[in-house]
């Protein structure tokens, strides 16, 4: 055959099979090639029927159509649209331009698609089996869709730039060579990535995306038992949502709808770490039932991500660690549940400006919640959720908190200072609750002036002094920096100079304590 003669006037080249040349007729003329047999279980692609030589093209034929194909026939417009057919040898478009619209549906590739550093317009494999796609720096003016293909020795799309939308849903792609079921480091999408109940077996890897709208992996299942990550996507941009939530099953429910009620749900599960670091996520980061399982060594990793919602509401995880630290959230959508044990979650530098709790998340939970992210004493957390609580309108609440916080660094100090520390928690709350030391002012007053009239109490100068009056006298006692002119007046004896030695002491400490947590709120904690 000789490649190229005769194209330009629409002949058809010598040497071509009754199925190729069926193709080429079909191209010109952009209508569907159809070799399907009609039998659901022979025509699965990924089924193990051979389809012959009647169902099969050659690869490179193929690739003479896209990249430099025959004329259109009058008043039609060329396009290759393929549907159960096999391609033999490896289907080669590395470098080239291809101008016509390109669909295949249930098909089966022998060999690997080469897309490198092509230029398309929209090209859309649906439920193909097929090797590998090789399609680093790849350009699409339209869309890509592989929605339902198999790919046997992974996908990569490494600084590939795609027009409109990726479309991964209920494709399944196992690992290649490097443990890498999906390598797009820097791939840009203009519109929406859809991985809807996507199966990966490897590493999905989207270091530095760009996403121009929406990541949606609503009821995908991410699975790496090899290496650390199940997703490494640190640096991801997506302009609007990063989706791991259900997806309903069945029924043409749409992207991103409630499923209606009585649809079974698939939830999005990821068996093998998560990372998302430095992250940047216009709208929110829902985790809406998501289920991760880790190993000890493993963790959802979300440091210095930036969102204005994360939405904490998937099941615990029940090994591994939940990472947020240097994020910075506006509202933080939750529930107690959700959240891992002690020891299991970090959160040093977390922001965040609204708690927004679905369900019961009373606040001695909530001290958990932070007691669990500091193995080691840390005020920031304590800090940080007294300062939300308190903008909320919930100042009490804001105390609570900052009375932990006092309870939780006394642990650490040496044992002067720790009693010292009980003294003031029993007595004032650490100032948190000022009323508990005027009620303790008021019982020793009472207590000492009702005692004090018993009392013998010679003149300290017999020259002159105030009348002797017990009630003054043990106010003034209590009061350590007011002198109302009776405590330096009098000279107890006996037994009661011990009585007049706790007052004073017992005056200092409550005054002290009182004095502290009026500082403390004067600076609103």
């Amino acid at each position: 055959m000789t490649e190229g003669v005769g194209i330009q006037a629409g002949d058809l080249p010598d040497d071509l099979t009754a199925a190729e040349a069926g193709m080429w007729q079909a191209f010109r003329n952009g209508s569907v090639y159809d070799l399907s047999s009609g039998d659901t279980v022979v025509d699965d692609p990924h089924g193990g029927h051979p389809w012959g030589e009647a169902r099969t093209v050659r690869a490179r034929i193929v690739a003479w159509l896209l990249l430099d194909g025959p004329p259109a026939l009058a008043g039609r417009v060329s396009s290759l649209k393929l549907v159960g057919v096999q391609l033999s040898g490896s289907l080669d478009l590395a470098g080239g331009t291809v101008e016509p619209y390109v669909e295949m549906k249930r098909c089966r590739f022998e060999r690997d698609v080469l897309l490198p550093e092509a230029r398309v317009t929209t090209l859309r494999m649906v439920d193909c089996s097929v090797p590998r796609l090789e399609a680093a720096r790849l350009q699409t003016e339209g869309d890509l869709h592989l929605p339902r293909c198999r790919f046997h020795n992974g996908v990569r799309l490494t600084d590939a730039h795609i027009g409109t939308d990726l479309m991964l849903n209920m494709a399944i792609v196992y690992r290649d060579r490097t443990g890498r079921s999906i390598a797009a480091d820097g791939l840009t999408v203009g519109q929406d990535l859809q991985a809807e109940m996507l199966e990966s077996h490897g590493e999905l890897r989207l270091r530095s995306a760009k996403i121009g709208v929406s990541l949606s992996l609503r009821g995908a299942r991410l699975t790496n038992p090899y290496t650390r990550f199940a997703l490494n996507a640190p640096q991801l941009t997506v302009e609007r949502s990063l989706y791991m939530t259900p997806a309903g099953l069945g029924g043409q429910s749409l992207s991103g709808t409630t499923p209606a009620h009585g649809t079974r749900v698939q939830r999005f599960e990821c068996r093998g770490g998560v990372r998302l670091d430095d992250g940047r996520f216009g709208d929110a980061v829902d985790l809406e039932r998501a289920r991760f399982t880790f190993t000890d060594e493993q963790e959802l990793s979300l440091r210095r991500v930036q969102t204005p919602e994360l939405r904490f509401l998937g099941e615990r995880p029940q090994r591994g660690k939940v990472v947020l630290s240097g994020a910075r959230v506006v509202n933080l959508v939750d529930r107690a549940e959700a959240w891992p044990g002690p020891g299991n979650l970090h959160m040093g530098g977390f922001a965040y400006e609204n708690l927004v709790p679905q369900g019961p998340f009373p606040l001695a939970e909530r001290l958990g919640w932070v007691a669990a992210a500091t193995a080691e004493y840390n005020p920031e957390p304590y800090e940080r959720l007294a300062a939300v609580l308190r903008a909320g309108g919930e100042d009490e609440d804001a105390r609570e908190v900052l009375l932990a916080k006092q309870r939780r660094r006394r642990e650490t100090l040496p044992p002067a200072a720790k009693l010292w520390g009980y003294v003031q928690d029993w007595a004032v709350a650490y100032g948190y609750r000022p009323g508990r030391a005027a009620v303790w002012m008021a019982v020793l007053w009472a207590a000492s002036s009702l005692a004090f009239r018993h009392a013998e109490h010679p003149p300290v100068s017999r020259d002159g002094h105030p009348p002797w009056n017990p009630a003054l006298f043990a106010l003034d006692l209590l009061l350590p920096v007011i002198d109302l002119g009776q405590g330096g007046q009098w000279r107890l004896q006996g037994g009661w100079q011990w009585v007049q030695t706790a007052m004073i002491l017992l005056g200092w400490i409550l005054a002290t304590t009182v004095a502290a947590g009026a500082t403390r709120l004067l600076r609103r904690g």
